[in-house]
């Protein structure tokens, strides 16, 4: 990871909504290795008075710069959590591990497994929704080792991380049903609605975040480059709340593709969905598709594929695929592929248009 520092307009840009206590755990982490942390406050522009206040708060790039300056300094991304430092990249290392996997879930399974290698002061475990009988998943954290007054911070911030970096990954918000806290509610707890956006619970036997399970089905959607880019900016992920929400669109494809035949009508979709249709748009237009627009992204991937993996004739490949003539399909084909279904199949571009009509010039 990078530290790019932000301006002065920017450190103070934004609310403040960071409670100092989290000031003082990393204030802490200097003092427990001997350090001082004079100079990074300064940078962060915090006013060492401010440590004093319980009730104060600073902004999310304050946070962020002195985080990044603290791991530098100490050369510990776990900013003294853990009995042992985790050098300066081990949580790029982490992402790296599980940056191919198929689904969320096999990314997420990676991360707890491959974290253990970094330390076993704390393990993640992912628990699917089948041993918990119910239609989330839950992350929870089983501490082995007492955290002492860093805990807090130190079960806050994995756990921030790790629904970033998942976030990140399906490139989708994931939201949460409960984030849940084995310590008692502290007196900045309602900031805990804001750094996960959703309901908080204290004094649970574990700190754990859930969601819905069928975020664990949506596709991994970053690769090597964009990791390579995330890596230059990676501690805003504990801050980064997305507006996209690609469940309801992955929800939606699979309904389609299981009958990629069929008129599925919004009204179908949305009785499926247990929602009205009139959300059923609105949230695909805030996704920026229509049902529309999934139907023939669903039926054109069973045609190429029909098409190049098969010897249907094209007016059965029309019919799997919902349409009631060849005529039609084909001109909807050649709308979604530049191409007409016989030229794929021959594995051949479509000549130009000039060239099919003589006498036309462009």
């Amino acid at each position: 990871m990078k530290i790019l520092a932000p301006s002065a307009a920017e450190l103070s840009r934004g609310r403040a909504a960071t409670p100092i206590a989290f000031i003082r755990a990393i204030v802490l982490g200097y003092r427990l290795r001997g350090m001082d942390p004079a100079s990074a406050l300064a940078q962060a522009q915090i006013p060492p008075a401010l440590l004093d206040d319980p009730q104060a708060c600073v902004t999310a790039a304050q946070m962020e710069l002195l985080s990044g300056l603290a791991m530098q300094a100490l050369d510990d991304e776990a900013l003294g959590w853990f009995s042992r430092r985790l050098p300066w990249g081990s949580y790029g290392m982490l992402c790296r591990a599980s940056l191919s996997a198929p689904t969320l879930e096999v990314a997420l399974k990676r991360w707890c497994r491959h974290h253990r290698l970094l330390t076993e002061d704390i393990v993640f475990e992912l628990v699917p929704p089948r041993l918990q009988q119910r239609a989330s998943a839950t992350i929870r954290v089983i501490e082995h080792r007492a955290l002492g007054e860093l805990r807090e911070f130190c079960l806050v911030s994995t756990l921030r991380y790790l629904l970033g970096y998942a976030c990140w990954l399906v490139d989708s918000r994931i939201a949460l049903t409960e984030a849940a806290f084995p310590f008692p509610a502290p007196a900045h707890a309602e900031a805990y609605a804001y750094l996960f956006a959703g309901p908080a619970r204290f004094s649970a036997q574990a700190a754990a975040i859930s969601f819905d399970a069928r975020y664990l089905a949506l596709p991994v959607r970053r690769d090597e480059k964009a990791l390579q880019t995330m890596l230059q900016h990676a501690l805003p992920l504990t801050v980064l709340q997305y507006r996209r929400d690609r469940l309801l669109v992955h929800s939606v494809s699979q309904l389609l593709a299981a009958d990629p035949a069929a008129a599925h009508t919004a009204d179908d979709i949305a009785a499926q969905l247990n929602t009205s249709v009139r959300t059923l748009h609105r949230q695909l237009k805030e996704e920026g598709v229509s049902l529309q627009r999934l139907k023939n992204e669903v039926r054109r991937e069973r045609a190429v594929g029909l098409l190049l993996q098969t010897d249907k004739p094209v007016k059965q490949v029309a019919a799997a695929v919902g349409f009631d003539s060849e005529k039609s399909f084909a001109r909807a084909f050649r709308e979604w592929t530049g191409m007409a279904p016989s030229a794929l199949r021959a594995g051949k571009p479509e000549p130009p248009a000039h060239q099919l009509t003589p006498g036309l010039r462009p």
